[in-house]
């Protein structure tokens, strides 16, 4: 079974709401929302159906907040950031088949 304090280690744990995620990222629960209709992050949701981030998505956040402060419309940082990591994704397999 795995203790609390390792799920706080796990960077897929939800351990964030929505308050606290807009204040780590530093921008508002509505560009949050955003992100999710957009489909860069799908925050799980707790019992209460309230929304719940882990690291993981704080960071895709904080990419898109970047990219829209720098000009970028949402719509185009939440692609891009989309494809960037399809192609991380890609690249790390790619070089585990021709490691083994």
């Amino acid at each position: 079974m795995t203790q609390p304090d390792d799920l706080f280690g796990d960077e897929d744990y939800p351990a964030y709401t929505m308050g606290r995620a807009a204040d780590i990222v530093g921008t508002s629960p509505d560009f949050l929302r955003r992100l999710d209709e957009l489909k860069l992050i799908t925050p799980q949701r707790s019992a209460g159906g309230h929304r719940r981030y882990s690291r993981y998505q704080l960071r895709l956040a904080a990419r898109a907040r970047e990219m829209v402060d720098q000009g970028t419309a949402v719509e185009a940082a939440c692609r891009i950031i989309i494809l960037e990591d399809q192609l991380e994704e890609a690249l790390r397999i790619n070089a585990e088949r021709h490691s083994g």
